[in-house]
């Protein structure tokens, strides 16, 4: 039947269903884009979300920054959904997202949790433990870190004069790096924990107990670092340490020589080349200790050096894979070296 052939009585009514099908129809259009926004993801942007945050609270967030269109609507479709409540966390999403892939992408966790755990092993040099820190928190840059630690902006209690590094001073540790921290907020951090270990060993003291300054022992500290593969050997090997510098010895430390070479080399073994480089971390050829410690020193490397054990020894070599045999005469040394050749401890 044709319109015009409706009873007069029918015409509004038809009418009235038609607008409401138009209503109805449009809203299911504007309700589609809203969830479903035309044109596909746009630019990136990193959403924090703070530890106890609200699936409410998420939902304002993402739209603030445009990652949906609603957050009213958002709240609702997770509603229906039944997902959440979402971590706290870094969030790498992007503007105009749809509802589905915004949910999808909250439940599959953030990039970042937003406390990130850094741990620095002892034996780390700055540029080592500035990739770590890059590694562990991308949101922190390795450059920016090691340019600061070596810039002389941060000091250590025990930076002597002149010395902008913090290469020794910075304490190896498991370090909490919380969401708005920088790089300056965790080196600092680190320095101020180097600092309040070193003092409660008796570090102020260094002078009267070792007969060297503060920073010096800390040198001390990193070659036994270096050496030592037990805690039972580090108090003798700063003895060792010790005991050579009395008698103007060469330290004969090749571990100083990895000091002055790339970080791809370390682990490597030395070359001639090497040994024969005339440096001040030339152990070899010069006596007296290097200019700077020459990586991380722990805190039983930290104590062996300023408390070292008391004995007469000026060798040591490794006798099995974890301790060494000390001595004070040269020829039970080569006896000793020989031994730890046949047993193929060292080349």
């Amino acid at each position: 039947m044709r319109s015009r052939d409706l009873p007069a009585w029918a015409k509004p009514a038809a009418v009235v269903a038609v607008v409401a099908l138009l209503v109805v129809g449009g809203a299911g259009w504007w309700l589609k884009r809203q969830l479903d926004p035309p044109g596909g993801p746009g630019r990136a942007v990193d959403i924090e979300v703070a530890q106890g945050t609200s699936t409410s609270g998420v939902a304002d967030l993402l739209a603030v920054h445009d990652v949906v269109s609603s957050g009213t609507l958002f709240k609702l479709y997770v509603r229906a959904k039944g997902a959440g409540p979402f971590q706290a966390g870094t969030y790498h999403l992007r503007q105009h997202l749809s509802m589905a892939h915004a949910v999808e992408l909250l439940d599959a966790g953030p990039a970042l949790p937003a406390v990130v755990s850094i741990t620095v092993p002892e034996g780390f040099v700055l540029p080592q433990i500035a990739n770590r820190v890059h590694a562990r928190d991308p949101r922190l840059d390795s450059q920016a870190f090691l340019s600061l630690v070596t810039s002389g902006q941060l000091r250590s209690r025990y930076s002597p004069t002149g010395q902008p590094s913090l290469e020794g001073l910075l304490f190896p540790d498991t370090y909490r790096v919380e969401r708005g921290d920088t790089e300056q907020t965790l080196a600092t951090q680190m320095v101020a924990t180097f600092d309040v270990t070193a003092q409660s060993l008796g570090y102020d003291q260094a002078k009267e107990l070792t007969g060297y300054s503060a920073y010096q022992v800390v040198i001390v500290a990193s070659l036994v670092e270096a050496e030592a593969k037990s805690d039972e050997d580090r108090p003798k090997i700063a003895r060792v340490i010790y005991n050579r510098l009395a008698k103007s010895m060469p330290l004969g430390i090749d571990a100083a020589f990895y000091y002055t070479l790339p970080l791809e080399r370390r682990g490597t073994s030395l070359r001639q080349s090497d040994l024969a480089r005339d440096t001040p971390y030339n152990t070899r050829l010069h006596a007296g200790l290097v200019p700077t410690p020459i990586m991380a020193p722990g805190r039983p490397s930290l104590e062996a050096a300023l408390h070292p054990a008391a004995g007469t020894w000026l060798y040591y070599v490794l006798q099995d894979k974890r301790t060494h045999a000390f001595s004070t005469d040269y020829q039970q040394f080569l006896r000793d070296k020989k031994a730890a050749e046949d047993k193929g401890l060292i080349p």
